[in-house]
């Protein structure tokens, strides 16, 4: 294997992608660095899904990245995960150990396969009051013409159209702020499920967090100050949970609306992957109904030319 190979493993929400990201380091001697816009986030465990226990496997610990960094309530983006990335993964091929990125934010699995330059940006009143005057099309027109527009997030709101153009501008005047990722070779493997299984699996695990406490979780992450509007940024679990617990919906109507927008999630997930191959990435989709060893020499076998009956387990240890 090349030492600046990155094995990416992806996939829509419930389909598995942590078990298999753990099997195939430990097959590999791997590091796992999550590629999870929320699970950067102290406390917030059970709503995003952390399962850190599928980390333990065959009494090895798997070490993990970017998980558990942040304070609940703070800013995190594309730059900021970019930025935390880039030393875990250098730090993974300094140990001598295979980097393998895991998770479902397409934006930050996008960002590092295609190699993303971003910039972050000090607030600018003067320039933010210099856009007042124009229209919403002609700032997203703006926009356009500064950089090649990845997602819709930037347009979706006219504060964040206006930061997104403070932050092209401040980089067109200041380049040095830019991301520099690293040269990598990527292999990129997605795990496909027939969408029924999706929507089984997404209800009997949302069934499981309700069970484990996931309400109580938010009220803890409201009473250490977490604003119900921070929380509700977040989306999905924490929307529904904050506004359940701020009287605003049943429990009946909690489970119902979030078991809806958790599976348009996921269909959004794959929208996202599919516009990544549209674009140039090539993903080698595993039928995600295979037993987790068989996945995990498929994606070992390919990554090291080994045949897949041939495959050793390798030890974690040395």
């Amino acid at each position: 294997m090349s030492s600046n190979l990155l094995i990416t493993i992806l996939g829509p929400t419930a389909t598995g992608k942590t078990a298999l990201a753990a099997e195939v380091a430990f097959r590999l001697q791997g590091e796992i660095i999550s590629a999870d816009s929320r699970q950067v986030f102290r406390g917030m465990d059970i709503g995003t899904g952390k399962d850190l226990a599928d980390y333990h496997i065959h009494g090895v610990d798997i070490p993990y990245h970017l998980i558990d960094i942040c304070n609940p309530g703070e800013e995190y983006n594309a730059y900021r995960f970019l930025n935390d990335f880039i030393p875990a993964y250098e730090g993974i091929l300094r140990r001598g150990r295979q980097p393998i990125l895991c998770g479902g934010t397409g934006l930050y699995i996008d960002a590092v396969v295609r190699a993303y330059q971003l910039s972050d940006a000090p607030v600018d009143p003067d320039f933010r009051r210099s856009l007042e005057p124009y229209t919403d099309e002609q700032l997203t027109a703006r926009l356009a013409s500064l950089v090649k527009l990845h997602n819709h997030t930037d347009t979706e709101t006219r504060d964040r159209l206006v930061r997104a153009l403070e932050i092209q501008e401040f980089a067109r005047r200041h380049p040095e702020s830019y991301t520099h990722l690293p040269p990598m070779r990527h292999k990129v493997f997605g795990l496909m499920l027939p969408r029924q299984e999706v929507i089984d699996r997404i209800e009997r695990r949302l069934r499981a967090r309700i069970e484990e406490g996931m309400t109580d979780e938010v009220q803890r992450l409201l009473d250490s100050g977490v604003s119900p509007e921070r929380l509700m940024r977040y989306g999905l679990e924490y929307r529904h949970v904050t506004r359940h617990l701020l009287g605003q919906c049943t429990q009946e109507e909690l489970f119902r609306d979030l078991f809806t927008d958790i599976r348009r999630f996921a269909k959004r997930q794959m929208t996202w992957f599919r516009r990544m191959e549209r674009n140039g990435v090539e993903i080698r989709w595993i039928d995600g109904l295979l037993p987790l060893p068989d996945k995990a020499a498929i994606i070992a076998s390919t990554v090291t030319g080994i045949q897949v009956q041939e495959l050793p387990r390798l030890s974690q240890n040395g």
